[in-house]
């Protein structure tokens, strides 16, 4: 294994709490593949969302001061959640492209920051730095043909001009991944569809529009004969697992799919100890599913 590259991480608000099992698989499955993920000394919530409206520059000024941060640390910074991952990016380019507005922020921030900094995902440095040829080449406990259905929802794909890792129509990075990892990547028709996102937390009302985006979400993977769900988002993960326990109670026979981080299914393929990888933190567990497969 060669000398393994240091790559400034932030780790976000939700990683360092409720998603802890989501951080800890991402950064033994950078070890196994030769490079490390070094947490910033100094970061901040970064807002969990980008300010819809264009005269909040305040909204810009947490997320703002990450990227400060983060120029201290090298040239670039990855993240893994998928809302992180938006915000910074498209904050990074607004810095970048507005000069009036980044004066503003660098006065409210007492730091001055120019945009130049490289934002990626996890899922970028394992594509554009690792290489899914060398992912494989890693695997020691192949996924054995589970068909695996890649959530992509909002935030890694939209607005594509600013964010998008990949096509914003017909993505395919994960699968692409799981690939390599052995299993049977399933598409579906409502991979790139919006799950509610943060109307979850605003109320009665919107928590029925999360719960019938969700489901809807859900349908298609199921009809689309998905095993399992890997996504990298939090907040996705919890509103599909919600969509699903009113189909358990009311739907006879039905069987819940599990929703995973991809990086626990990562960790697994590469030779992670089962145990410490989290799937017991999920509502629905993965588990016997593996077992089936002999994963």
């Amino acid at each position: 294994m060669s000398e393994l590259k240091n790559i400034p991480y932030y780790p976000g608000c939700t990683l360092n709490t409720v998603a802890k099992h989501f951080e800890d698989s991402a950064k033994e499955s950078a070890e196994t593949l030769g490079f490390t993920l070094s947490e910033l000394e100094q970061w901040n919530c970064c807002g969990a969302s980008y300010p819809l409206s264009p005269d909040n520059i305040m909204g810009l000024t947490g997320p703002a001061k990450v990227l400060f941060e983060a120029s201290k640390a090298g040239e670039s910074v990855t993240t893994l959640c998928s809302v992180c991952y938006n915000v910074l990016k498209r904050t990074n380019k607004t810095v970048h492209d507005d000069k009036e507005k980044r004066e503003t922020i660098s006065t409210f921030i007492e730091a001055d920051y120019d945009g130049s900094l490289e934002v990626t995902h996890y899922l970028e440095i394992l594509r554009d730095t690792v290489g899914f040829s060398k992912v494989k080449e890693s695997v020691t406990r192949p996924l054995k043909d589970i068909k695996i259905g890649a959530y992509y929802g909002c935030m890694l794909l939209r607005p594509f001009e600013d964010v998008g890792i990949d096509d914003h129509e017909a993505p395919t990075i994960i699968e692409d991944l799981f690939k390599a990892l052995g299993a049977k990547p399933v598409d579906f028709p409502n991979k790139i569809e919006c799950c509610g996102a943060h109307l979850a937390v605003g109320g009665k009302e919107g928590d029925d529009v999360v719960k019938q985006l969700s489901t809807c979400v859900m349908r298609s993977a199921v009809g689309s004969g998905v095993e399992l769900i890997v996504t990298s988002c939090p907040l996705c993960q919890y509103n599909l697992e919600q969509s699903q326990e009113k189909a358990v109670k009311e739907v006879s026979g039905y069987n819940a799919v599990p929703i995973v981080y991809f990086t626990q299914l990562l960790g697994l393929a590469l030779g992670q100890d089962e145990a410490k990888l989290g799937f017991e933190k999920n509502v629905w567990d993965a588990r016997p599913l593996l077992k089936e497969r002999e994963v």
